[in-house]
């Protein structure tokens, strides 16, 4: 009795936050305007196909970017002395600090026609570049705006590692490539794992970033989300179909993550 009532407020945090709005989200995508059940708004998913595809595409690469930029940063950060990794960190952390709109515009200052960045190109005596309203711009967003959210899972599980682990390896002769690929890097698998969950799904929904950096020439998922639920074309019933399936992609994305993990409990045991 007393284990159910400790847990009683994680229930109702679980069911006001968690379950409700997904209940919401479902009644929506399964039903029409006079709330008759219909798959309709499933169907109508076929028609933003190109617009998932785009959207998957380049929440993809800037992930990617992310991971390659983010790996030997935190592997850096977490081979320094505690009192530096701690310093590091806040460094990390302290864009975060910040508004994420406000981060945002801020690159719009450095990309636009006549902003930062071009203006220095025409002082060094180099041609401008058209940087705004590019999908490469939009990708660049992404990864300023969600890096941290890469480095940190991936900071604190190498923190983690043992260093008798890779001791060993480098007495059993193990150059320093070897001792990457068969020690450190599958033992950070998880803070991977963890880091492409934290920034994938948000990249693939994003619509602030590709609003501003991408101007309307590149349309999100994210994108189209919003303009289901603000404006006179609204349809709820359409934009909650199409959540549902950012949604599941999320619960894909957890799975794995959780899978990843009982590897790394279990390979810990056997080491143990």
């Amino acid at each position: 009795m007393k284990s159910r009532a400790a847990a009683t407020p994680f229930g109702l945090w679980m069911g006001i936050f968690t379950v409700v709005p997904m209940a919401i989200v479902l009644w929506f995508a399964f039903t029409d305007a006079n709330g008759t059940f219909t798959l309709a708004n499933i169907a109508r998913i076929w028609q933003y196909a190109g617009t998932y595809v785009d959207s998957i595409w380049m929440g993809a690469v800037a992930t990617l970017i992310c991971l390659v930029l983010a790996y030997p940063v935190a592997l850096s950060i977490s081979r320094k002395a505690e009192h530096m990794q701690r310093t590091m960190v806040m460094i990390v952390m302290l864009p975060m600090w910040m508004n994420f709109l406000l981060r945002t515009y801020a690159w719009m200052t450095l990309l636009e026609d006549q902003g930062l960045l071009n203006q220095f190109l025409r002082w060094i005596g180099l041609p401008a570049m058209h940087l705004i309203n590019t999908d490469a711009a939009v990708v660049l967003g992404m990864v300023y705006n969600f890096l941290p959210f890469m480095i940190l899972p991936l900071y604190s599980v190498m923190a983690k590692l043992d260093n008798r682990i890779i001791e060993a390896a480098q007495d059993l002769g193990s150059n320093g490539f070897q001792v990457f690929r068969r020690v450190i890097l599958p033992l950070s698998a998880p803070g991977i794992v963890s880091g492409v969950t934290m920034v994938f799904v948000p990249a693939v929904s994003t619509f602030v970033i590709s609003k501003l950096l991408g101007g309307s020439k590149y349309m999100m998922i994210g994108d189209v989300i919003e303009s289901m639920f603000v404006g006179d074309g609204c349809d709820y019933n359409v934009g909650a179909a199409l959540s549902l399936v950012l949604m599941v992609l999320m619960l894909v994305c957890m799975s794995l993550m959780r899978k990843v993990d009982n590897g790394e409990d279990e390979l810990g045991g056997m080491m143990a």
